[in-house]
This record gives structure tokens, sequence and C-alpha cells, in this order.
């Protein structure tokens, strides 16, 4: 029953250099998406004069990569080729998420959403349950965990059969990446105030477990034979090759796809360092100004950050 229906589904011409770009689709839920949240989004940050022109661009930037996974040949391959699933999912996992957490849509929403909704928000939003879900080793979780289960479990073979669970899986990816880029780019008020190398390790972390499930991929058994071999392309790469190139792509494309966020971070880092440099600079003239001697010791002990974490015993 299950091949029958896959062989009554049409199979797309070969992906050749010309399909790259004339093989489009219409997703409905996904453009209705992006035109909501892209219309709600403009419209709120038009009122805000102070807004930063970089912040709407990269939210816009993260709806166009939804558009492009879901409806350029990406959408219409997903289901043909390992690859090409592989990597819509890497994108919506990695590159949708930073870029919308780059656009800052909770400090927009703070500012704009009516007395009673931002006094909810501001009341749980550095509650327990926030304040656990954004633990470093939840987000690692949170991070890490959904292409585990995703293709180390039949969870994978389902979302290709099924045109409501594969969403309701992308919908997944974006919303776990998000989180997790929320917490550790921290352009918006966050539950946590971690330090910004708490998120280097994580990256460190997710780099090793992107390398395991790559090895995993190229070298174990096929993922959902039965429904490659139904869609009967006789075209591309064959199923091994076509599984070690998908295996490369959440190995090594996740791990490129990267690269940007730890860039970010380090000019967060940097940012936030000469910020407390300007803060402590700023106290030491005040305390000069009012006749205060300066404080002794070594120079990390008179910096609040530092001297509670070195505190002498």
């Amino acid at each position: 029953m299950h091949t029958e229906h896959i062989e009554n589904v049409p199979t797309p011409p070969p992906l050749s250099g010309s399909t790259f770009c004339t093989a489009w689709t219409l997703d409905v839920p996904a453009v209705l998406v992006v035109f909501v949240l892209g219309v709600a989004y403009l419209a709120v940050a038009r009122r805000q004069q102070t807004w930063a022109p970089g912040r709407t661009t990269a939210f816009l930037a993260g709806l166009a990569t939804l558009i492009v996974v879901t409806c350029s040949f990406l959408g219409v391959y997903d289901t043909t080729l390992f690859w090409v699933r592989a990597t819509q999912n890497t994108v919506l996992l990695m590159v949708t998420p930073l870029l919308l957490a780059l656009g800052a849509p909770v400090t927009l929403l703070m500012r704009t959403a009516p007395p009673g909704l931002a006094g909810w928000l501001r009341r749980h939003g550095r509650g327990p349950l926030a304040r656990f879900v954004t633990f470093p080793l939840s987000v690692t979780v949170v991070l890490i965990a959904p292409f585990l289960v995703l293709y180390l479990t039949p969870l994978y073979n389902v979302t290709l059969d099924s045109a409501v669970v594969g969403g309701l899986v992308r919908v997944a990816l974006v919303l776990a990446g998000f989180l997790y880029f929320y917490s550790r780019v921290q352009l918006d008020p966050t539950p946590r105030d971690d330090s910004h190398l708490v998120s280097v390790w994580i990256s460190f972390t997710e780099v090793v477990f992107d390398g395991a499930l790559g090895l995993v991929l190229w070298l174990g058994p096929l993922l959902a034979p039965a429904h490659y071999d139904a869609v009967h392309r006789g075209w591309g790469p064959d199923p091994r090759t076509d599984q070690v190139i998908g295996a490369g792509v959440l190995w090594i494309g996740g791990d490129v796809a990267g690269l940007p966020f730890v860039g970010a971070l380090f000019i967060r880092w940097s940012r936030d360092d000469e910020k407390r440099a300007k803060q402590l600079d700023r106290r030491l003239d005040e305390e000069s100004e009012a006749g205060v001697a300066p404080p002794g010791g070594l120079w990390w002990e008179n910096d609040p950050e530092l001297a509670a974490r070195f505190r002498r015993r």
C-alpha cells in the first residue's frame, strides 16, 4: 500500500543545472507564515525610530530562507533525494533561526506589546521554567537532539510519507534553533546572563555530535530504502551515494552554517567587554572626582564581575 502510494506520485525531472533555478513549487502554509510574520515585523519596526536597520534585514533574511527551503528546488526534491532533505533541515535548524534571532523579535515585541502582555512576558521571562529551558545544558540538548531523533528513529521515514508530519518537524527545527540562538546571542532579554564562553563550548559540542551523526549515516544502513526505491528516479546518485552526500551536508554543512554564529558571538563578546570596561572607567572617574581613594589590590579584584568569581578566601 505504501509503495503504491509513492508510485502514483510523479517523479520530478532530473535535477540539473537548469532545474536548480527553474524548479519551484508553492508551499502555501510556509508562504502564509512568512507573509504574516514579515508584515507584522515591518509594521512594528517602522514605529521604532531607533530600531537598527540591520536587525530588520536579518529577520527578513531569515524569513526568506523559509521560502527558499520550501518553495525552491529544495522543496521540489525534498522527498526524492536524501541530500536535498539534509540541506533543507540544516538550513532550518542552523541558518533560519540565527537570522531570526539577530532580528531581536522579542525586544520588538516587548516594546510594542499591550501592558498586560508585556507584564506577563516580564514575569515569566525570568521565571524558573524559562531559566531551566535556557540553561546551557538544556539548550545544548535542544540543539543536538532534533537531528539525532530525526535520523536515528523511524521519524525520518514518516516525514517523507506525511506532509503534515514533515511540516511539523520543520516547525520544530526552527523553534529549537531559535531557542538556542536566542539564548546564546542574547540580543533579546534572556532569562540567564551566561558567559559567551559557554556558547563557544556548546558550539564545540555541536561539532562533535554533527561528526558522529555524519559518520553513522555515512557508514550505517540506508534510511527509508523502501521510499527511495519506490520513487524510481532513474537519474542522479544511487541511494548509497545520495546518503553519503547527505551525511556530508549534515556534518560539514552544519559546521559551516554555524560559523556566522561564532562570528556574531565573538562580536557580541568584544562589545560586551568594551561596554564593561567603559563602565568601570566611568565608575573610577566618578570616585576620583569625589575624592575617594583608589582601591588597592590587583586589577581584577576591582572588577565587579571578576572579583565575584575570584574572591580570595
